[in-house]
């Protein structure tokens, strides 16, 4: 029996209740072109930040390049805002205009 008066400890929880913990949401962070960043740049960025192999920074970088944007990875939210404020501060730090945006999938 409880000491605590109208809380029953070591029941069962409910049927319907959904226990199983649920997937963060992942959102898309890309990078946007401009006629200013150098394409040795934004491979640095895709590499130290997020971890890519020159070859995928350098296809990232020309999809960048080419197609006006490139996603460089998909993270939960916290993970892709540290991300994109990471890319942000790199960028100011060389006077670079490089935008780095997050998108919900």
């Amino acid at each position: 029996m409880s000491d605590f008066p109208g809380i029953n400890i070591g029941t069962d929880l409910d049927e319907g209740v959904d226990t199983k913990p649920r997937e963060p949401e992942l959102y898309k962070v890309i990078l946007l072109n401009d006629h200013y960043t150098t394409m040795d740049f934004v491979v640095d960025v895709i590499m130290t930040i997020f971890h890519k192999s020159a070859g995928e920074a350098t296809k990232i970088m020309m999809d960048v390049h080419k197609k006006g944007q490139g996603i460089v990875g998909t993270y939960p939210l916290d993970i892709a805002s540290t991300k994109v404020w990471q890319v942000q501060e790199k960028a100011r730090e060389k006077d670079f205009p490089l935008e780095c945006i997050l998108e919900n999938i």
